[in-house]
């Protein structure tokens, strides 16, 4: 499936960023628990799914405009762009 996405469309599979400590810090930090586990492809930044209580990952593209997240779940390999909410599954 071709990408009309930029940010997509320019990541480098081969470079994803997989070094997660596996939590998000800022649900340990506040004593909260998160669902699934993402990770910010321009910084790195690990924090938790929308389907977890506070949205870690979410709230870390509106603090930063980090376009790409990936997926840090074992077996998934697909990337999200907030900008243009598409989807690429690698």
């Amino acid at each position: 499936m071709d990408s009309l996405c930029q940010h997509l469309a320019a990541l480098d599979t081969h470079h994803l960023r997989h070094d997660t400590q596996h939590i998000c810090p800022e649900c340990v930090a506040m004593g909260s628990t998160w669902v699934h586990l993402r990770i910010c492809q321009a910084c790195g930044h690990v924090g938790c799914c929308d389907d977890s209580p506070n949205r870690h990952a979410t709230k870390h593209f509106h603090a930063t405009q980090h376009p790409v997240m990936t997926s840090a779940q074992p077996g998934e390999r697909w990337a999200w762009c907030y900008v243009d909410e598409d989807l690429r599954e690698y």
